[in-house]
């Protein structure tokens, strides 16, 4: 059903003012819109509201039971307009994004810490899936914006560089290679690894970074999840080859972490978004942050180099 709230807004002026020329002229409309609008709204309701003479304007006993209504209605939607429109100035709102998992482990919790400090109000919904479930999250809308690993993605998705993750050893403080602070990729060979699987989005990155190189590696082990590695090797499984971001800081006193060179190998974040799409002014607020942070480290970088 259509609410004709123009024809609502008319009829309510000319109850206070009992004139067309003062209703009108309160609308800032001519006399001849706001009969029209009248006449429209009594069309839509099948009654009439109010009775017309050359010399004055008075309610029928219908307009005036529906009088109080129709204020209602106006106060109503007057205050859902306003309401509305101060959500959209103070960013007030629920966000839901998607990430990679290892984003959630050291990225992600400082930059929800200092959205929640701006936005205390606002709550925060963050999917962790792979690689391909996050695409998919924005795709389909379930989630405004995503982190996600660098890498051929949808036509109808918009990236934006983020972060750069680089790849390391971790074993723990008893394994043989605890005690080195770098390695070379070759010097693994001989070692047990626990190596991203091939379904894992870490794989083609390595596979495509170090080509043959990587098939000196002693792939013991494959695991889906850089967590589940993490996991292995607290246990004493054998050493693990992960993102460095896939290892919460202070979480294992008992690992150990050692760079790997020849080549380093990294990976890159990218914010998804989809294409010609508007986020909701809570999602576009964190959106800014998480691109503002990486505008930051990404200059940072520069006047290091």
């Amino acid at each position: 059903m259509k609410i004709d709230m123009l024809g609502v807004q008319a009829f309510v002026a000319l109850a206070d003012q009992l004139s067309f020329h003062r209703a009108a002229a309160t609308l800032s409309i001519s006399q001849t819109a706001l009969s029209r609008r009248l006449q429209n709204l009594e069309s839509f309701l099948g009654v009439r509201l109010v009775e017309r003479t050359t010399r004055s304007v008075a309610l029928t006993r219908l307009g005036e039971n529906f009088l109080p209504q129709a204020r209602r209605l106006l106060t109503d939607l007057a205050a859902a307009l306003t309401e509305i429109r101060e959500t959209g100035k103070a960013q007030r709102g629920d966000v839901t994004m998607a990430c990679v998992p290892t984003v959630g482990v050291q990225y992600l919790p400082r930059i929800i810490q200092a959205y929640s400090a701006r936005h205390p109000n606002n709550r925060i919904k963050v999917l962790d899936h792979a690689s391909s479930g996050v695409e998919q999250a924005v795709l389909t809308r379930e989630a405004e914006f995503g982190i996600n690993v660098a890498g051929q993605h949808h036509a109808d998705l918009l990236s934006l560089p983020l972060l750069h993750d680089r790849f390391v050893l971790i074993c723990r403080d008893d394994h043989p290679l605890a005690g080195r602070k770098r390695l070379r990729w070759r010097q693994l060979g001989r070692h047990p690894l626990i190596l991203p699987g091939v379904g894992s989005s870490n794989r083609p990155v390595l596979d495509r970074a170090l080509g043959d190189a990587s098939l000196g590696l002693n792939a013991f082990y494959e695991v889906q999840r850089s967590s589940t590695a993490v996991g292995l090797v607290a246990q004493g499984v054998a050493a693990a080859v992960v993102p460095s971001l896939a290892l919460q800081d202070g979480a294992y006193p008992k690992l150990r972490v050692v760079a790997l060179t020849d080549p380093p190998v990294t990976r890159t974040f990218v914010l998804l978004t989809r294409a010609g799409a508007s986020m909701s002014p809570a999602a576009a607020a964190l959106y800014a942050l998480i691109a503002g942070e990486a505008a930051r480290g990404a200059g940072a970088r520069g006047r290091g180099g």
